[in-house]
């Protein structure tokens, strides 16, 4: 199974293609923007393609089967770069992705981007919340077969394999490591029970696939 990783180069991204090189049953393309960053991919063992999400970038897509969109902004390269890249890009990458016909469209998400007023957030974290918001609905709305990670706030430890899971938190506070998300995308691919779902995600003291499982 060919699976195209958007947004390789970020770091949840190689996360994402180092896992899937090392499972026998993907075959891990990773999009980066230019051919300095192509090394990189190779070295993980996936296969660099060029593609731009503020450019062209639909010959990505030959030959895959599903798609997991990792790229973010995070909300601190401006209100633009957010918008061109968070809403704009996961939109143009969603429509290739109808007009292709892939079978599965993973999209990582943060946590509460359905309601971002529940949280604290400065201005330019409102149009990161907003425009991954309307990237989520655009998705849902497209009828390709979907599963939404949204995580909790981002840390570089190394993974813990222990998370909580469902379609809402109740309560929404905490960290999760990249690794853990990347597993999470990963298993996205897998989990039958996360086809057309939302599902936020934050570490704690459940194992991962027992928490996916009950979500």
């Amino acid at each position: 199974m060919d699976i195209l990783v958007i947004g390789a180069n970020g770091t949840t991204g190689k996360l994402v293609i180092d896992k899937l090189a090392k499972r026998n049953r993907y075959y891990a393309r990773g999009m980066v923007r230019s051919e300095d960053q192509t090394q990189g991919i190779e070295q993980l063992g996936g296969l660099p393609v060029i593609g731009d999400l503020e450019g062209e970038f639909s010959d990505a897509y030959d030959e895959v089967d599903a798609v997991i969109f990792a790229a973010g902004s995070g909300g601190h390269t401006g209100p633009d770069k957010t918008k061109s890249v968070d809403e704009k890009g996961a939109m143009k990458a969603i429509d290739i992705a109808v007009e292709k016909g892939i079978s599965k469209f993973v999209m990582l998400s943060a946590i509460a981007a359905d309601e971002p007023s529940v949280l604290d957030l400065d201005e330019n974290m409102q149009i990161y919340y907003e425009a991954k918001k309307n990237a989520d609905q655009y998705l849902i709305n497209s009828g390709l077969n979907y599963t939404i990670i949204r995580p909790g706030l981002l840390t570089n430890e190394k993974g813990t394999g222990k998370i909580r899971a469902a379609e809402k938190l109740s309560d929404r506070q905490g960290e999760i490591t990249r690794e853990d998300v990347a597993d999470v995308l990963v298993a996205s691919l897998e989990h039958s029970n996360l086809n057309n779902r939302i599902i936020e995600i934050l570490n704690d003291e459940t194992d991962m696939m027992t928490a996916i499982n009950r979500a």
